[in-house]
């Protein structure tokens, strides 16, 4: 647990720098100045992880890589100290009457959360894929950067997340001990504190459509607890989209019109789509800041959000080239290299249907031209109690949506209020996006862990702004922005008005999500205790290595497990079974070729 502490404050200290360094210059640009201290963060880990990416490129992401990373932190906070100092002034100052404000439990909950979730990321499960190839994905940018045709050794080891990237930069394996990863458990915490605003609905005694968003989020949160050990893409991609998603709301609730902060956040969403590519529909979000910049033909900002979103794709697309000699493996549509190193498209094509029969609950590749009525009814079948019902959830959500925007369509040009127009709008918008990345990902690879977020989003996205908006009436001719529309409101005999019952109902509704909430956490809790083991205090739990064989290539050494298809970290490199490979050169570092 101590390990984890001391590279999380790394984490923290070198994130922060770097995307306050990087925000600050490019706010200056767009004339905006960010709020919110979490910014700097995601911002800071979206950077270093291309930053990893591109170095592995040309070197092993170790020491040397962040020798380079700290060079780059330290000229950040030189040269921006006077800013720097003056934040942390801001910050001191709001902390300085915290107990006059009767926030104290907010400093005390924040450092309670570093606590606990350093303790879960110290110990827990670890996915079944972790031993199968994500541990050895991260060896291989630890040890080598990149190596061309590696895919050819193993397929799976050309599905290039640039989660592993940034596992890679912080494992801290030059230290000659162990390579952590704590990575996930990082991004997790952050999100923990992110969910924490949540309680200020208590204080506004108000329910917003983000809170919702929240609720979903911690619900997350608590189910992979003693999983988020684990260095899966599927954790990153899920907990960077919630994020995405909930600042994106909280933009909209504060009313904020700048361009900026949506044009970042939708530059965070190319960010998601190099972390798992089943996020690609995210993309979508970039349609509200393009419209707003082409509408008033602000060129140059428009280049600058392109360039920074091609920036960051950038690295991930030429290691795909590298890895496996396509631009998306294992897509095949996009044939533009024709390298020696190539995964046989064969083989590509065979694996981009396994990922998706599998996703449907199939091990059988012939089963992937089953039509969807088919398979559908089987898949949700084969569900979780829990899943089942946030499946259903979201497809009513799904459902609610269109009959949505269809009133909309109907009703929006009777509403007089612009302000309300261009908000709903927004809200509509939203929604919709969300809703589609629910449906790629639903009649794609519908494997539950693959597209979770979209399940719970799309319902607490889609229901929590149905909900809000029958608490505070609008468009039922109760008050919107001050104004009236429609008729009056009724009184029942005991005189309360239908402002009134809906007031009850959203406090109704409030403790509803309180106890389940309550009931949720006392689960966790009894589970945290129950599962307790006195070690790992000191060092964060090692990968899950199983035993191997080894076989020789042209003279290097290679290894496959006696029994089943994992290996783990320790015996490298490895494959699931002997690989049929030559090598493109002498060495290891020279690439593979695949070996009829």
């Amino acid at each position: 647990m101590l390990s984890v502490i001391l590279i999380w404050i790394y984490m923290i200290i070198t994130s922060f720098l770097l995307g306050y360094g990087i925000l600050t210059g490019l706010s200056h640009f767009g004339s905006y100045r960010v709020k919110k201290w979490d910014s700097y963060v995601f911002c800071g880990l979206a950077a270093a992880t291309v930053y990893a990416q591109f170095f592995s490129i040309f070197a092993p992401v170790g020491l040397a890589a962040n020798l380079l990373l700290l060079a780059v932190c330290l000229a950040v906070a030189f040269f921006g100290r006077k800013g720097l100092r003056a934040y942390f002034g801001q910050l001191c100052g709001k902390w300085r009457n915290i107990f006059s404000k009767g926030a104290a439990w907010l400093l005390l909950a924040s450092v309670l959360l570093f606590l606990l979730y350093a303790y879960g990321t110290s110990r827990g499960i670890l996915h079944y894929d972790t031993a199968l190839y994500h541990a050895q994905s991260i060896r291989w940018i630890e040890e080598y950067g990149i190596v061309k045709g590696l895919g050819n050794l193993h397929c799976r080891l050309a599905y290039n997340s640039a989660s592993f990237a940034l596992s890679a930069l912080y494992s801290m394996a030059f230290l000659g001990g162990q390579s952590y990863h704590c990575a996930a458990g990082f991004l997790a915490f952050l999100l923990a504190l992110v969910c924490l605003e949540a309680a200020e609905a208590l204080g506004r005694k108000r329910l917003r459509p983000s809170d919702f968003a929240r609720v979903a989020c911690i619900y997350y949160l608590l189910i992979i607890f003693d999983e988020m050990i684990s260095p899966a893409s599927d954790y990153f991609m899920v907990l960077t989209a919630f994020y995405l998603v909930i600042r994106w709301m909280d933009l909209m609730e504060e009313k904020e019109r700048a361009v900026f902060p949506y044009a970042m956040l939708c530059v965070l969403g190319v960010f998601l789509m190099t972390i798992k590519l089943s996020a690609a529909f995210i993309i979508l979000l970039a349609c509200a800041p393009a419209s707003v910049l082409l509408g008033e033909k602000r060129w140059k900002e428009t280049a600058v959000y392109i360039g920074l979103g091609l920036f960051v794709a950038a690295p991930f697309l030429i290691r795909n080239v590298l890895l496996s000699g396509w631009l998306i493996y294992p897509f095949t549509g996009i044939d533009l290299f024709h390298t020696d190193w190539k995964i046989p498209a064969g083989i590509a094509a065979y694996d981009a249907k396994e990922i998706q029969v599998w996703g449907r609950g199939y091990s059988d590749v012939m089963k992937f031209d089953m039509p969807v009525w088919e398979w559908l009814p089987a898949w949700f079948k084969g569900l979780g109690g829990m899943d089942r019902i946030f499946v259903l959830a979201a497809m009513l959500s799904v459902c609610a949506f269109l009959v949505r925007l269809v009133w909309w369509f109907v009703r929006k040009d009777k509403i007089a209020e612009k302000t309300y127009k261009k908000e709903k709008t927004e809200r509509i918008f939203l929604e919709g996006v969300i809703s589609l990345c629910f449906l790629f990902w639903l009649f794609t690879s519908p494997l539950i862990r693959y597209g979770c977020v979209y399940v719970y989003l799309a319902t607490a996205v889609v229901w929590g702004d149905i909900c809000t908006e029958f608490f505070a009436g609008a468009g039922t001719g109760e008050e919107i922005s001050g104004k009236k529309y429609g008729k009056g409101s009724f009184h029942d005999a005991a005189g309360l008005s239908g402002m009134q019952y809906r007031r009850r109902l959203e406090k109704a509704c409030m403790l509803l999500i309180a106890l389940f909430l309550l009931y949720k956490a006392a689960a966790f809790g009894k589970e945290l205790v129950t599962s307790y083991v006195d070690d790992y205090w000191l060092c964060q739990k090692d990968y899950d290595n199983y035993e191997t064989r080894s076989y020789e290539i042209e003279g290097i050494r290679f290894y496959c497990p006696v029994e089943g298809d994992r290996v783990g970290y320790e015996s490298f490199p490895s494959s699931p079974a002997e690989a049929r490979i030559r090598l493109r050169g002498d060495d290891i570092e020279d690439g593979f070729q695949y070996a009829e």
